[in-house]
Order: structure tokens, then sequence, then C-alpha cells
């Protein structure tokens, strides 16, 4: 579905429920949506049209539906959107033309004002967007589900064309391509370097904070004093904040922490981003997680909604492995994989030391989810309630409040582009972590082989050949497979018979012959006219194209010019002049289509064959033929056409 940000929702609560929609008839109609970790609530107002008894339908009908399906905010703010759009055109409409008549889904003129809105809206959008058609769709189907209720009117006329064919064309979908081979090894290096300088980091400030003391009894400048007050929640960051001094009396720990790469100028907000320091000294932060969704979806092959959305009552350590319960939301679908270790799990080495070269060059997904397991274990001791998945972190709130919470992909200053860039990674293309899924896919369907359903796991074959198999390097295998196989036949359709030229030297000699790459056992059968089979002498009559292997070849001599096995002397220059001949007769008879696709290739080698001779070499084989010297043996199947 495309995406656009939604208008007029209201928040209700981060950790909401979702609300039972409330319809408050000829006022307004309200949903409520449950979104990912929020309640949406979307309003619509029929008042605020002309045609408020035509809106008022539509808004119940979607009320109705979105109660009745629980579909999430996008979808439904779409339908809405849709609702708007045409009642505020109907609302053109109605002004336009001075009448004052109200209209409704069983006005006989509604049909023809849906119409003229569909025709319209293309042009308020870009070329080739997919919003027209989607809006128009979702209207129709909130009609077509007015119609279903027996009780509830509708105009026959616009029931016909809702159930019709849309009036605006579908746009153009673009897929995302997959990363190249190049960035996709740059993101797993970057992902294992990142991993272990954030254990390293975890580890310092743990250790640091363990040396410390409560910074009334010790100091508000000693770094250790300070991460032991965070670390036990024994102060607060906006009492930090406020009891540091002006940063030029800060030592030198501290003023490391802000210290820019660049050497410029500290900000004004200098104490708040020190106090962000501290707590990543101590905590993983929204950043520091994107390192960890991309080795899982590199080593896993799922997509990021199910990599992230898995907690620790769905980890189960196997002893060579381990085992994980996948949730795909959109599809509905709850998966249990293995993933086997290539080394056996005593070899791993733990600790936080050289990771990225330990485990760097492996796609070990127990070696991740352990790692991940412990670098969040803090964070997820202060929020025991949220047990769906493993992607928490620490972050520091306006206001100085420190706030443990899951994972939120979306935060402007901590996203996949934001992580890229902080690692000094660049990345051709679209920056979208769904593009490594697609180079995931693109690896497993090449080494299966090209199997689809090998390759296709996970989902539906048409989900595989639709989306995944559009990107370049598939398409790029696909088309040398397919210029490969338009080789193969082409060869074999070009392939034909050896002509040897009259003016070869020593022709009749077997030293000359075999020169020609045929062995002596073939040139003594063709010398001794064993080999001939009327047209031409067959190199193997036991190794035909056209017969299965080890058989006498049971087309000849009527495919001899279509076989690579056959040979070609000047004498055979009488017979095929008699074939020419037969060929014609043929040819008079059948439909062009029927004999082009039985005789096609053997008249066109034919009149390739005769095209090379002189004509005095044509002349002297026809006065063979009229002096009854030259005859031309067919077998009866010969004289039999088939029209078809």
């Amino acid at each position: 579905m495309p995406r656009r940000r939604d208008y007029e929702d209201g928040l209700d609560g981060a950790y909401g429920e979702s609300a039972r929609p409330v319809k408050r008839i000829g006022v307004r109609t309200v949903v409520c949506v449950k979104s990912p970790g929020r309640t949406v609530v979307q309003r619509f107002d029929p008042g605020l049209y002309r045609c408020s008894r035509l809106a008022a339908q539509l808004a119940d009908e979607w009320v109705e539906y979105v109660e009745a399906t629980e579909v999430t905010a996008g979808p439904s703010s779409a339908y809405r959107r849709a609702v708007d759009r045409f009642c505020t055109a109907v609302d053109a409409a109605l002004e336009g033309s001075g009448t004052e008549t109200e209209v409704g889904l069983e006005s006989a003129r509604t049909s023809r004002l849906l119409a003229k809105w569909e025709r319209g809206l293309s042009a308020t959008y870009r070329t080739g967007s997919m919003w027209p058609a989607y809006l128009a769709s979702s209207l129709r189907a909130l009609v077509i589900r007015r119609d279903d209720h027996p009780n509830r009117a509708c105009d026959p006329a616009l029931v016909r064309m809702v159930r019709g064919p849309l009036l605006v064309a579908w746009g153009e979908n673009s897929e995302r391509d997959e990363f190249s081979r190049k960035d996709k090894q740059a993101l797993v290096r970057a992902a294992w370097v990142a991993v272990g300088e954030l254990e390293r980091r975890l580890a310092i400030g743990w250790r640091l904070a363990d040396q410390g003391r409560h910074p009334e009894s010790g100091s508000w400048l000693s770094l250790r004093d300070l991460l032991w007050g965070l670390s036990r929640r024994e102060i607060e960051p906006k009492t930090i904040a406020a009891a540091l001094p002006s940063p030029a009396c800060w030592p030198g720990e501290l003023r490391e922490l802000v210290a820019r790469p660049d050497g410029s100028a500290l900000t004004r907000a200098v104490k708040q981003e020190l106090v962000r320091h501290l707590v990543a000294q101590l905590y993983p932060t929204s950043l520091d997680l994107h390192a960890f969704r991309v080795l899982l979806m590199d080593a896993t092959g799922h997509t990021s909604e199910e990599v992230t959305g898995f907690g620790e009552r769905d980890v189960e350590f196997l002893p060579r492995g381990v085992r994980l319960t996948l949730v795909k939301k959109r599809a509905g679908r709850v998966r249990h994989r293995a993933f086997r270790d290539c080394v056996p799990q005593e070899a791993v080495v733990e600790g936080p030391v050289d990771h990225e070269l330990t485990d760097g060059p492996r796609r070990e997904v127990s070696v991740i989810v352990r790692r991940l397991l412990e670098v969040t274990s803090k964070v997820r001791e202060q929020i025991p309630q949220v047990q769906d998945t493993l992607f928490v972190r620490a972050v520091v709130r306006p206001g100085e409040r420190l706030v443990f919470d899951r994972w939120n992909v979306a935060v402007p200053t901590a996203t996949f582009a934001s992580w890229l860039k902080t690692r000094g990674v660049s990345v051709s293309g679209d920056v979208h972590i769904g593009r490594l899924r697609k180079s995931v896919k693109v690896e497993k369907a090449i080494v299966a082989r090209g199997r689809v359903g090998v390759a296709a796991d996970d989902h539906l074959e048409e989900t595989f050949a639709g989306h995944y198999a559009q990107g370049t390097t598939l398409r790029i295998i696909s088309g040398e497979v397919i210029t490969a196989a338009q080789d193969h036949w082409f060869r074999k359709a070009v392939e034909g018979p050896t002509v040897i030229a009259p003016d070869v030297a020593g022709i009749a000699d077997s030293t000359a012959l075999q020169a020609l790459g045929l062995e002596s056992i073939q040139v003594e059968g063709i010398i001794s006219g064993q080999l001939d089979m009327g047209l031409s002498h067959c190199r193997d009559p036991r190794q035909s194209p056209f017969s299965p292997p080890g058989e006498l070849c049971v087309v000849a001599p009527l495919r001899c010019l279509e076989c690579s096995n056959a040979w070609i002397l000047p004498g055979n220059l009488p017979q095929l002049l008699l074939f020419q001949e037969h060929l014609e007769r043929v040819k008079r008879r059948l439909p062009p289509a029927a004999f082009t696709a039985q005789w096609g290739q053997s008249w066109t080698n034919l009149l390739a064959v005769l095209a090379d001779r002189s004509p005095e070499e044509l002349a002297l084989a026809r006065r063979h033929i009229a002096d009854g010297q030259a005859r031309l043996d067919l077998p009866l199947t010969a004289y039999t056409e088939f029209d078809r």
C-alpha cells in the first residue's frame, strides 16, 4: 500500500488498547485504530460537507468496515481520505450547478459524480502515482459494502459502476533493488565492528560505574561517580544537568565525551549532550541496535519486522544453534525456525574481545542473539513488561528524563541512514533496510539454481516472482539464462551437414578425410558406400540426434540436411537436385505455414548447399539425372503430407 502521512490524527496513550468505534449520527464519526505501540484516533465530520447525507453514509460504512476488519491506521486513513476527497468534489459540483438538491448513495446522479471524480484524480497526483487508483478502489469498497446489506438503499446504476472496472489506471510500482554485493559486505562488516565497539563501551562503562560512589559524597565532575548514580538509579539526568558547572570547569574525561571530531566549539546544549553520552556508556542507544538488525536479517534472511519482534521467551538455544519464534503480523503467520551453527558451539569465543574478528566471517544466528541478549540485559531488567522484543534501549527524553523503552526505528536522529553515516558506509541507491532482505533472497535464489519453490521458503511463490525476482541481479541472471537457451536452440536450428567442396584436394583419399575430423572407420565406411544415406553420408547412424543413442536413425534421408552427422560430398549433388524437385512439389501442395514447419530448415539448408555449386557442376549433375545415372530413394512417408 502507498505510504503517506496521516492527518487529523490524535494520540491516545503510548500503549493504549484499541478503542471501540463510536458513531455520532449526524455529527461525526470517530474511529480508533491501534498502530504499533500507540492508539490513533481518526475523526470525520459529515456536517462539514454540503452533501452531508452522502458523507454520513460513507462514514458509517467506513466505521463498520474498520471495526469488522481491525485494519491499522494506514489503510483506515486511506479510506477516510477517499471519502473526504469524494465529498469535497461533490460539494464543488453542487455549488457549480447552483442546485441545493441533496445527494446520497441512493441518488441517480451519484454515479455520474463518482465517474467525474475518478477521472480527475490522476491530475492531482504525480505521474505514475498509485494513489488515484487506490483511493478510487477504497471508495468503491465502501459502496459495495453498503450494497451488500439488503436494508440499505443504493442506486442500481451506481452499483453497476462500482462493481465494474476502475476509470483510473493503476500507477507504476517501482521495486527497490537489492544491495550490491560490495555494499552488502560493507554493511555486514560495519555491523560487526559496531557490535564489538558497543560491547567494549558497555563493559568499560559498567566497570567504571562499579568503581564510583554517590556524587554527593564524591564529585559531580567524576565520571565514575556520575555513572554510578545513573546505573543505580540514584540520580536522574536532569539532576546531573543542574549540578554540573560550566563546561570550562569540566575535567578532561568529561570533555572527551562531548568533544567533536572536527574540534569545533561545544554547543549550548552541551550538558544535555553529556547526559546522553553518560547514558550511552551504560545502555544501548537507538543507533546501536541497527547493527544487530543488519546482522540478523543477513543471517536469517527474514524481514526487519520478524527479527526485531521476538523476545527472550521466543528464543531456545540448541546444542549447535538456536530456535526462534518469528512473527510476521502483516501476513498473520508465526514460524518456529531453527538456525544451525556451522562450527561447534564450544569454539565460539565469548566476551567483548576481538569479536569482530572472531565472528565477522560467520553468519551464526545463535552468536548474534546471545550478544544481543547480553547488551540489552540491563535495559530489559528495567522494563520487565516488554516481553515481545529484544530490541530495547535507553533514551533521554526532553526534560532530561531517562526512559527505557522498545526500539523506535522512526526516530529522526537515529534512522538507518543516520547509522550508515555514523559508520562511514555509503551505499548506492535508496537507503532502505528492506533492500537487505532482497539481497539475501537473491543469494538464496542463486544457491537454489533458480528454483522458486526453494527461494520462496517463507512466502508465496507469487510474492517472490512479483517482488524479490525483480532485482537487478536476478534480472541479469535470467537474461543470461534466456540468452544461453536461445543460443543453444539457435545453434541447434542452424546445425546442418558438413559440405565438402569439389576443389578440396584428395577428397577421395582417406588421409584427407581424416584430416577433416573423421575417424578411420568412418572414412572407410564413406569410401566404401556403407554410410551412404541417399542424400549424404552419415558419420554415425547410431548416434542420431533424432533417435535414442545406440539405435539406427529413423528419419534418414529426409532429415539429413538438418543433421550435424551428415557429410555431403560432391558426388551427392544429383541426389540433392532430385530432393529439391521433391520438396518443390510438396511446397506447391502444402500451405506455407505447414511447409515451413515441416520442411523449412531442410529447404533452407538445401538452397544454401546448391547456391555454392557452380553452373557447370549443376549442369553436369542434371545430365547424370537425365541419363538415368542418378536416382533418389525416399521412404513412403515422404509422399504423405499433413496440413498441420
